[in-house]
């Protein structure tokens, strides 16, 4: 039997002796392979194992980052709140970083990662290029804390610089607008819930009756729910209320909005197009969280103190936060239920066109 002859070196390592295989000696000259040898026994002689380092290469390559994200995904989502899951996977598992799945994790650089990076700004904006970059690192980071990395290719890299925050306050002029061309559907009552509640669009597009006391007219957001993780409690205003008593309460199902098999409205951007076609030149360029600044805004201006507006809001800033956060647990129930009235009936008299009949009394 014919066997195919090879160039081997043999050395000495932790006591033991170790062969590694150079090539075949068909393709490989004797020097080249002398030459192959001299450097691997230069390595040797640094304290180094060339046939170790090759079957750990080996067992690297196996780990691709594909691999490390379904591991890290695995781990991620019993931690976090699904809207949040959903965010993470698609940052990893979508189009951002796809180009780089088949590679072994070890081998990705920051110049590979700050490539991608410029990509998804072009494509997408520097706000998804820096949530991307940001998903990405912690992938890296957890990764580092299992063992399977030793380095994070993020850091260096650099951050996508973020437009400025909107401070987009609607008039008087367009909130009416948006009223009266929001519609009766679900997506209209739901932007009726956003103005006069202030609450976050998913907070309110994920509604639920288990959620609402119709009699003591409250609506209490458990802590899954909320940016913070703190259940909040909000006060239904008159116009809150004759909004929700309109929606159907249909056998077996809990939420208010979305399609039946959904888990609420969470459709937001053709309505949205839709919102905008019929309000045309009524309304500047605007979205739906500029509805929640504009609350907060405007619920100042007819006389709401600043601290019960971060209250409405469920923000632990301000009164709320730092050390004072720790000794203020008052929840300003009274006065968030004042505030909320007195923020109805300013909308009542922006859609009516009337005069308010609650006004702000001063506080002591």
């Amino acid at each position: 039997m014919w066997h195919e002859k090879s160039w081997v070196v043999q050395y000495r390592h932790a006591g033991a002796t170790r062969r590694l295989l150079i090539g075949n000696a068909e393709v490989l000259t004797a020097e080249q392979a002398r030459l192959a040898a001299k450097q691997a026994l230069a390595k040797v002689a640094l304290g180094q194992d060339p046939q170790g380092d090759k079957a750990t290469r080996r067992k690297a390559d196996k780990l691709t980052l594909a691999a490390m994200v379904a591991e890290f995904l695995l781990a991620k989502q019993p931690t976090v709140r699904p809207a949040t899951f959903k965010e993470v996977k698609r940052y990893l598992t979508g189009t951002a970083f796809k180009p780089l799945h088949t590679m072994p994790v070890d081998t990705i650089t920051r110049r590979e990662v700050a490539a991608r990076l410029l990509i998804i700004t072009r494509d997408n904006g520097p706000t998804t290029a820096a949530r991307a970059r940001s998903t990405f690192s912690d992938l890296y980071a957890w990764g580092m804390g299992q063992g399977l990395v030793e380095s994070n290719p993020v850091i260096g890299t650099n951050r996508p610089k973020a437009p400025p925050s909107r401070d987009r306050v609607l008039s008087t002029g367009e909130l009416l607008a948006i009223w009266n061309a929001a519609g009766d559907d679900d997506f209209g009552k739901v932007v009726k819930l956003l103005l006069l509640t202030g609450q976050r669009r998913s907070e309110v597009g994920g509604m639920a009756w288990a959620e609402i006391n119709l009699e003591r007219g409250v609506w209490t957001i458990p802590g899954d729910r909320t940016k913070n993780h703190r259940e909040h409690t909000v006060a239904l205003n008159l116009l809150a209320l004759n909004v929700i008593k309109t929606v159907p309460r249909l056998v077996g199902r809990d939420l208010l909005f979305g399609a039946r098999a959904s888990r609420g409205f969470t459709s937001w951007a053709e309505p949205k197009q839709l919102l905008d076609a019929r309000l045309g030149d009524a309304v500047k360029p605007w979205t739906l969280h500029d509805l929640r600044r504009s609350t907060a805004t405007k619920m100042c201006d007819i006389g709401v103190m600043p601290h019960v507006v971060e209250a409405v809001l469920n923000h632990q800033s301000g009164h709320k936060g730092g050390v004072a956060g720790i000794y203020n647990r008052s929840s300003y129930e009274r006065e968030v239920r004042n505030a909320l009235a007195m923020w109805a009936d300013h909308v009542r008299s922006i859609i009516e066109g009337g005069e308010r009949k609650v006004v702000a009394f001063q506080q002591s």
